[in-house]
Formats: structure tokens, sequence, C-alpha cells
């Protein structure tokens, strides 16, 4: 049993219950499997692995296989491990198998070939159209209809079929499940043989091509609802109506349309769609990241992400708040998952916290306040770092220089908070419990450091993002055999490639839909008109665009995974904010903090009812505590847009002057929103705080001497701090 599921193992019942829940509700349970159907998903795992390691570290891979291997194995994985939902979700797909079943015996049965269906299928549709329904049925389609018939028969057996196999061991996959995986690794085949040819007869393809494409583009929307749900899965069925009927919508929206033959080859056949960007990302660096994570996690790494923080903050002022800021830091920047990482380190954290009197909902909001920065923290910044790199074209080893600065200002932001918040209450750190000094954790395990140490080095001297992960990842191994608690053998190796690839499943099933999201997007312009709209809106005020761009983020991910936001948004408004003169990674950069807004911000808020459920606290209250201490989150992108020295452009001496600037700022800003310096602050000494901010996030010598002398001032109003009795502070505890 992993720490993870010890820690786990000691929250109550009705806690691990909640847990449970939410993180189902987040990704779709997967079915425990057994006997062959195990054995299978295991083998294909470990290929997937296999060749991507191989891929990274011996010999690159050509696109077609770099590409279609991981989507192949990825959606059967998904077939095989998802279950379909509902008994009436089990029905409609054992109906969608038997149509395609009749299609596939029409193609080859009843009809010569696939061309000669899909043209008599032509013949049918175009009658409708011109002449009406009747006059299409009276045409010679003898064979067709047919056709068409044969769905009855396949019905008639899968049905019944799939409900009592599904009924018998609800753990097995159904037969319409085994069907469906088959014909998606056909359409990836199909893909993945006539790779050349397809680059060649593009825009002129054939009969086969569309009935592949068509059969492939409804599969990926099948394999997104089956991980992550109706929500993502209906934006990408909205997506694809908005593409067909482009001259029926309003004017803003307007666009000649498409035909659903062209709009299936365009995303699914070439590479703008399903095998576009987000597969180009998740093959090259990100599936390879998460393996990283998954052995580093198995070398014994996660105990000393825990104990160093514990045996550095522990007993400071609120110590176990500030322990939860530093492991999640930790445990962030190899996650990349801010509900990962609430759940690893929270399991731990937060009963400490309430332990140390930290209210239940403040405690189970400190926790996803400080995991999401992980998302901003090299060297794993989440899929979203390695989409950046790719859609601005900037070598990854430039995007994470850049974010180590922002990054530590947004946990400093947390860590100032948690501290204010502890010395509001009276909160001291962990007292009866025998914490050794951090030198000696430090001694005992810094060895588990290393493999971070090295895939910075590697990714810094100019190796590739993969070509590095590729080594980290076996010095993990060999970092685990330093303690022989700890050491990696083959069974243990085995289940870190199983946990690696099976961790690569949720971000994978949204290939297909974002695929026919970005795809639509560019083929119809409407990423322009996007733009339009929001440089017409905001007018010629930078911040209303930036406010813009906020709530688009936030509403976006109410519905699709932060990475998903990102992307989408990114391919929306970063021209937008270009033309208020944002660079593009600057642009960039501000929609990819606000995209990681839903993890904490409410109604939507993933990962805050992660912690909501681990503390057993109210998950409303916890998510609007929890963006509390996220504030920071809107902070950066302001600073993005308005100071570029964040971003290391401009001068040595404009980037020092804007970093202090910022670390003066988020010290004062920590202390403004939680109301505190040395005492509760009175609404005058508040906006004094809230002025000194301000001047001191504007980095310049002279507004930060205004600043500082500003903040010197509450500081000495507040010089009777020490006069607020002990006893008041309990007494506000206790009520």
């Amino acid at each position: 049993m992993s720490n993870d599921e010890q820690q786990l193992d000691s929250l109550s019942p009705d806690e691990q219950k909640k847990l449970k829940e939410l993180m189902e509700k987040d990704a779709k349970s997967e079915r425990k499997l057994t006997g062959p159907w195990a054995w299978l998903t295991a083998g294909l795992a470990a290929v997937m692995v296999a060749i991507y390691f191989y891929g990274a570290g011996v010999a690159a891979l050509s696109t077609q296989y770099h590409l279609g291997i991981y989507v192949l194995i990825t959606f059967v994985l998904v077939f095989l491990l998802y279950p379909a939902g509902s008994r009436a979700a089990h029905g409609g797909l054992s109906l969608i198998s038997a149509t395609l079943l009749s299609l596939l015996v029409s193609c080859f049965l009843v009809y010569d070939s696939p061309t000669a269906f899909y043209q008599q299928l032509t013949l049918f549709r175009e009658t409708w159209d011109y002449d009406g329904l009747g006059m299409a049925l009276e045409q010679d389609l003898d064979k067709l209809h047919y056709g068409l018939w044969l769905i009855l028969p396949f019905a008639a057996i899968l049905v019944p079929l799939d409900q009592w196999l599904n009924r018998r061991n609800h753990n097995s996959p159904t037969a319409s499940d085994v069907i469906l995986a088959l014909m998606t690794a056909g359409t990836v085949l199909y893909w993945i043989s006539q790779f050349e040819l397809l680059n060649y007869r593009a825009g002129a393809e054939n009969e086969v091509d569309m009935l592949i494409s068509i059969v492939g583009l409804l599969l990926s929307l099948e394999i997104c609802r089956r991980v992550l749900g109706w929500s993502i899965t209906l934006i990408g069925v909205a997506m694809i109506a908005f593409a067909l009927f482009g001259p029926y919508l309003p004017e803003l929206l307007a666009h000649r349309g498409f035909r659903f033959e062209r709009l299936a080859t365009a995303l699914f056949l070439t590479t703008n769609g399903v095998f576009g960007v987000m597969a180009s990302v998740l093959a090259t660096y990100v599936i390879l990241f998460i393996f990283f994570g998954a052995f580093l996690q198995k070398s014994g790494a996660g105990r000393f992400f825990i104990d160093l923080p514990l045996a550095l903050a522990g007993r400071s002022t609120g110590g176990p708040a500030k322990v939860a800021v530093i492991s999640s830091a930790l445990f962030g920047s190899v996650s990349g998952s801010a509900i990962a990482n609430t759940v690893s380190s929270g399991a731990f954290t937060i009963p400490m916290m309430k332990r140390a009197g930290f209210r239940p909902h403040v405690a189970g909001a400190i926790e996803p306040a400080a995991s999401i920065g992980g998302m901003f923290l090299p060297p794993i910044m989440g899929a979203g770092g390695f989409l950046m790199a790719e859609l601005t074209g900037t070598p990854y080893s430039t995007i994470m220089m850049l974010s180590i600065g922002p990054a530590l200002l947004y946990f400093l932001a947390v860590y100032c908070m948690v501290h204010f918040e502890a010395k509001k209450h009276g909160l001291v750190g962990v007292q009866g419990e025998e914490i050794p000094h951090w030198k000696t954790v430090f001694k005992s395990g810094w060895y588990y450091a290393l493999p971070l140490v090295i895939i910075t080095v590697l990714l810094l001297t100019g190796r590739s993002a993969g070509n590095s992960a590729f080594w980290a990842t076996l010095s993990c191994i060999a970092v685990s055999w330093v303690d022989r608690e700890t050491r990696m053998g083959p069974r243990e190796v085995w289940d870190a490639i199983q946990i690696g690839a099976r961790n690569t499943l949720i971000v994978g099933a949204t290939i297909g839909v974002i695929g026919i999201i970005v795809g639509t997007i560019s083929l119809t312009g409407m990423g322009l008109k996007f733009s339009d709209l929001i440089i017409s809106m905001a007018g010629d005020s930078l911040m209303l665009a930036l406010i813009l761009v906020a709530i688009a983020s936030l509403v976006l991910g109410m519905g699709v995974p932060v990475t998903a936001a990102y992307l989408i948004v990114a391919v929306l408004a970063v021209p937008a904010l270009g033309e208020f003169g944002v660079s593009a990674i600057a642009a960039h950069m501000i929609v990819y903090w606000l995209s990681q807004d839903s993890n904490i911000t409410p109604p939507v808020c993933v990962a805050a009812y992660a912690g909501a459920a681990i503390a057993g606290s109210d998950p409303w209250k916890t998510g609007w505590t929890s963006f509390k201490f996220a504030k920071m989150l809107y902070v950066m992108p302001l600073l993005f847009a308005y100071v570029p020295a964040m971003l290391l452009d401009g001068s040595v001496l404009e980037i020092i002057t804007a970093f202090v600037s910022a670390t003066l700022g988020t010290i004062a800003f920590g202390a403004f929103a939680m109301g505190y310096l040395r005492r509760k602050t009175r609404l005058l000494e508040w906006l004094l705080l809230g002025a000194g901010t301000l001047l001191l996030y504007w980095p310049t010598l002279v507004s930060d001497i205004g600043g500082l002398a500003l903040v010197a001032l509450v500081w000495w109003l507040q010089r009777e701090s020490n006069a607020t009795p002990m006893a008041d502070i309990h007494h506000s505890n206790a009520s």
C-alpha cells in the first residue's frame, strides 16, 4: 500500500466517501479488470511506455507512429477500462455498435467495396435533398435498404448481450466495448498506414477516407464522454454544429459552413484536429513527464517531500499550513495536476492543520490554493507548459526559466497569507510531536531530489524534454536503491509503468474533443472574430480586455479541464491581447495562469472540493476561502501585462528592479489580503496597505519608497498590536 493510500485510510468513512465521489465526478472511475482483460490492458500500457521511452532515449519515431500509436493505445484502453455509464448509455452504445457492424458488413458483403457503399449513401442523400424523402425511397436502393435492415439483427443480439455482461460482471468490458475498441483501432491504423497518401490527396479525399473520418470522429467524442462526462463532450458537439450551420447563425458568428464529410476529413485525417497540437504535445512531452512523476513517487521521494517541509516549518507560526505550501510546491512541480497534488499531500497536511487549530474550511482551502502553484513551477508545469512551448515556438527550457520567478512569487503570496492567518488567530506550530531537525532529514534523503536536479539540468543544457525525462526516469530507479525500504525491483517498476500509463488516459481522452474545437476554430475563422469581439468590447482598455479573458477562462473551465481551457482560450484570446501591445509569450502566460482559476474559484472548483472532502468541511465555503488564499492567481497576469520585465523582457537592472518590487509587493499583498499585519487592520490601515501594495508592485525606485513608507506607517499605527489579549483570541476561536 502506498503512502497516499495509508494517509487516506486515516480519514473518516464519510470523508473517504466524499473524496471518492468527487474524484469519480472529476474523472470517471476505471474498471477493476481481472484475468485476460487485465493482462491485455497491462500489456498495452507497457507497450506504450516502452515505445515512447525508446523514442525519447534511443531513436525518434516518424510522425505517423509518434502520434498514431499514442492515440491508438489511449483510445483502446479507454474503451476497455472505462464503462459506458448508465443502463441507458449501455443500450445506446449497443445500438451504435450494431449500426457500425451493419455498415461494415454492407461495405464488404452487400456491396463490392466501401467506395460503392458510400456512393450509394451519397446518391440517397442527394435525392432526398432535391426531391424529398419519398422520391429517395423510390429509387433502386434495395442493397442500401438491405444493409440498413442489418442493424436489427445485430441490435437484437448486442442489446441483451451487453446488459447481461454488465450485470454479470460490471468490471469487464461488454461486447460493444470490444467492438468499439476494434473499430477505433481500425480507424487509427488506417490513418497511420495512409499517412503519406492522405497528405498527397488532402482536399480531395476518397470515399473510404470520408467513411473512416466520420466513424473516427464520432468515436473520439465517445472516448471523451466516457472519461470526462458530457460537459466537454457537448462543447465538441456544439462546435461541430457551429461548423455545419454557419450560414444560419447571427451575423457576428456566421460563416460559409461546411459539409459534414469535409469537416470530418479536416478534423480526423489532417494534423489540425484529432491528431493536432494536443496529440502532438501529449505524445512528445506530457506522457513522458507523467511517467517520470509516477517513477519518482514510487522511488520514495513522496515521503521526503513532506518530511523536509515539516522539519523546516513545522514548529513555526501556523507551521502545518506552511508545510502544506512547501510540500505542494515540491509535489506539484512533479505531478502536474492540482487535484492530484491536493489529494496526495493534502491527505497528510489537512488533518495536521486541523489538529493545529485551523478551522476545517480553512485547512481544506489552503492545500488546493497552494497546489495550483505546482502548475506554474518547473520542471513539470502540467501539459500547459508544453502546449505553450509548442504554440509559441519557444524552447521548453526557456518557458521554464520564465516561469520560475512568478511561480516562487505565487508560493510566497500563499505562504505570507498563511502566516498572517495564523497570527490573526493565535495559531502556533506542531506541538507535542517529535520533529527531527531539517539538516537530519535533508542528510538522510537529499538524494531523492536528484531526479529533479537531473531533469532540470538536462533541459537547461539543451536536451529535448523527452530525452531529459527519459534519463531522469532511469535516475529514479537508481535513487530508489539507496534505501533498502524503497528499492524498485521488477514489481515496483511494473507498478510505476501501469500507474504512469493509466494517469495519461485522463488527459489523453481530451484529444478528440480538443482537436474538434481547435480545428473548427481554425476552419471557420472564429479566432479572429473572437479577437475582434474582445477588442471592440474592451475599447482602448487593456485592463478590461484582461477581465474579459479571465471571465472566459473561468466560464470555460467550468466545463473542460484546465489544460483544455488554456488551449482554447489561447487560440481565441492571444491575438486580441497582442493588439494591445502584449507580447505573445506574455499573452500566453496570462491565459495559462487564468486558466487555472476554475480549480479554486466557485462555483466549479474541483481542487477546492477535494480539499473540502478531506477536511470534512462545507465545499462552498472551502471554495471561497481557497479563492481568498489564491488571489495571486489574478495579480500575476496583471504584472505580465504591465511589467514585461517579470518575464525577463528588459535590461538586467529592469528585471532585478521588477522582482525586488514584486517580492516586496507580494509580502504587503499578503497582509492586505488577510487584513492583518501586527494585528487586525482597521479600515484606514487596510486602505493604506492596499495603496502601499500597488506602489510596491510598480517597479520604480520612487514608487517602492512610497509603498514602503505606507506599509511602515501601518506598522507604526499598529504598534499596540501586542495589547490584544490572548484571552480575546481564545474567545474568538472558541466562538
